[in-house]
């Protein structure tokens, strides 16, 4: 059967499926419509990242795709729904990035609280910013909201309670009585209560019509003043120009934005001049060993169910 990859995929896990399938990977081809529309009428299956747009055109091109491999977790990039009436399986790498979000989001909050990182520059210049970077603020005895407690938020929660930082979290989907709260370790908060309360905000939940713009203006300047925000879950769920106001008014304490509305993000001059702000693009759930690990685990579960489609 034919296997086509739109986006970069581990090497050895490519290699894999090439000894079962024939396998057309071409990293290039999200950026190249045309030949993205072309290969894709006799492949069997499809595995991309975020970046594929799996509806439209594209899954009108899909003629014979008996599945879909997600490298990564969230679907907002595939038609999940055209999928479904198409009898096309949807195969996320669910839990296999994890560590990497958390270990991102326990770094940002660390190096935005304490703010004396990006010193560099000026020590190396001979400068001595001592006393205008004493001030910084320890993690422990913090308070960690987080939007969104699947496995990822779980994770980081666990990460985060190991340097003394206490934990809240919302989900619209979990209940008080939900086995993840039972130990007593995170609390069950309302979404107002933790947006009021937490040093430290990170966001967990997909991109849908219930969270878009869920951290707009309003609840961005409820949040505790000199509060850290953290988005490595999807563009769209917060205002950015309201973010970048916040941040340039002293209200929020610092800001580490991995997703974007628009990716890969265009020249936004409202995050010009932005302080305790840290941009990356896209890679909170990509690390070398995330990279494998999600590598491995798509292609073998396309393999397996191409082998039960057989």
């Amino acid at each position: 059967m034919r296997i086509l990859i739109t986006e970069f995929m581990d090497e050895r896990a490519v290699e894999r499926l090439r000894a079962r399938h024939d396998v057309h990977y071409d990293p290039a081809l999200v950026d190249d419509p045309a030949r993205l529309l072309a290969a894709a009428g006799d492949a069997d299956a499809l595995i991309v990242r975020n970046r594929t747009q799996v509806r439209g055109e594209l899954m009108a091109a899909l003629a014979q795709c008996r599945v879909v491999g997600r490298l990564g977790v969230g679907l907002d990039n595939i038609d999940v729904e055209a999928c479904k009436v198409r009898g096309i399986k949807v195969i996320p790498a669910t839990g296999a990035n994890a560590l990497s979000v958390a270990e991102y989001v326990v770094t940002c909050a660390l190096l935005l609280l304490r703010g004396a990182y990006a010193a560099t520059p000026a020590v190396a210049a001979g400068q001595w910013p001592r006393n205008a970077l004493s001030s910084g603020r320890e993690a422990s005895g913090k308070v960690l909201g987080l939007i969104g407690f699947g496995s990822i938020g779980q994770l980081t929660a666990r990460l985060a309670r190991g340097l003394g930082m206490e934990v809240m979290a919302f989900d619209a989907m979990l209940d008080h009585d939900h086995p993840a709260f039972a130990d007593g370790a995170v609390a069950c908060a309302g979404l107002d209560e933790l947006i009021r309360c937490a040093d430290v905000i990170s966001l967990h939940v997909p991109l849908v019509d219930g969270t878009r713009g869920l951290l707009d203006a309003a609840r961005i300047a409820s949040m505790k003043p000199g509060s850290v925000l953290i988005n490595t879950a999807r563009g769209g769920i917060v205002d950015e120009q309201a973010l970048a106001a916040a941040l340039r008014s002293g209200h929020l304490g610092g800001a580490a934005i991995d997703v974007f509305a628009a990716e890969p993000l265009p020249a936004s001059p409202h995050f010009d001049g932005c302080p305790n702000l840290l941009l990356t693009p896209h890679v909170a759930g990509l690390s070398a060993e995330s990279n494998e690990r999600v590598s491995f685990l798509i292609a073998e579960r396309v393999a397996q169910a191409l082998a039960g489609a057989a």
